[in-house]
């Protein structure tokens, strides 16, 4: 893959993006469904949902909120599924190849655990803030990269924790880099400011009278919560209400994470990031 400026990683970052037109319905079969998680019932791993068609589409895909589907909507592979369909496995899906679904659904969760972290990567590679680290970031995509090219024997023995380790290291010094810089520009003195551990409890928390701009929220749990924007990589988003909040600039933020949350026109969204259709069009 060719070095990536600021410019290529915004292009980049669209293969980094769910294409179920190219994918064989494997999120609706490889994994596991819990009640807990937003889904009606538990579904083991390896079974069909009973909403897959012999297309590998969704019955109900216009209907998944009233259904009680919110899991289905909030996920996203990061582009996983159809790597996984069209090159790991040359577009044979597993309906006509029964014997490579095993396979193929197993390659499929670590291939989407790749691609999460390729994503992580590319948007730290887009922040001017974190020049001083553009060149390791590189690396490290093509690294993470060259991975989800593996063979599939190979791919299916990797210790994607111990990469994920080192990709987690270079996100966080990324995350320092650019909140460092929003320490010393943000001036508001007539919001309160606060500072929150990595994994913080915030659930039902009310946000909103709280300067959030360069807070660091890795890892809270923002269940019906109402927040502003800062760094939110792996931050629990389910419903946490985001109706008029600024998150245009927040950073190593998902589509899944949005997906999740209670949104409307007035939600400001980085870029790169969807506005959901289930949600609602007043301010």
């Amino acid at each position: 893959m060719l070095k990536k400026d600021i410019d290529s990683s915004f292009l980049y970052r669209n293969n980094l993006r769910s294409d179920c037109e190219h994918c064989f319905g494997l999120c609706c079969v490889a994994l596991y469904f819990a009640a807990s998680e937003g889904f009606p019932k538990n579904k083991d791993a390896g079974e069909p949902c009973p909403n897959l068609n012999q297309e590998f589409r969704c019955c109900v895909h216009n209907s998944l909120l009233e259904d009680g589907l919110k899991g289905c909507i909030a996920f996203e592979c990061f582009g996983a599924g159809q790597k996984v369909a069209q090159v790991s496995f040359a577009g044979q899906d597993w309906q006509k190849v029964p014997s490579s679904s095993k396979q193929m659904f197993e390659v499929f969760l670590i291939m989407r655990q790749l691609h999460e972290l390729l994503w992580y990567l590319t948007e730290a590679l887009s922040l001017k803030q974190t020049s001083p680290i553009h060149s390791d970031l590189s690396l490290m995509i093509d690294e993470i990269e060259r991975l989800t090219y593996l063979r599939l024997d190979f791919l299916m023995e990797l210790d994607v924790a111990e990469h994920r380790a080192k990709v987690n290291t270079l996100l966080i010094r990324a995350s320092e880099l650019v909140r460092n810089q929003v320490f010393q520009e943000r001036k508001s003195p007539q919001r309160r400011r606060k500072t929150f551990s990595r994994g913080a409890d915030l659930i039902g928390a009310d946000l909103r009278s709280i300067d959030l701009r360069g807070a660091n929220l890795r890892g809270a749990y923002l269940i019906a919560a109402d927040l502003g924007g800062t760094d939110l990589n792996g931050t629990d988003f389910r419903d946490a209400d985001i109706r008029g909040a600024d998150l245009s600039k927040s950073i190593f933020l998902t589509q899944a994470q949005i997906n999740a949350a209670k949104g409307d026109i007035s939600t400001k969204l980085p870029p790169f990031i969807a506005r959901p259709r289930h949600w609602s069009l007043s301010i």
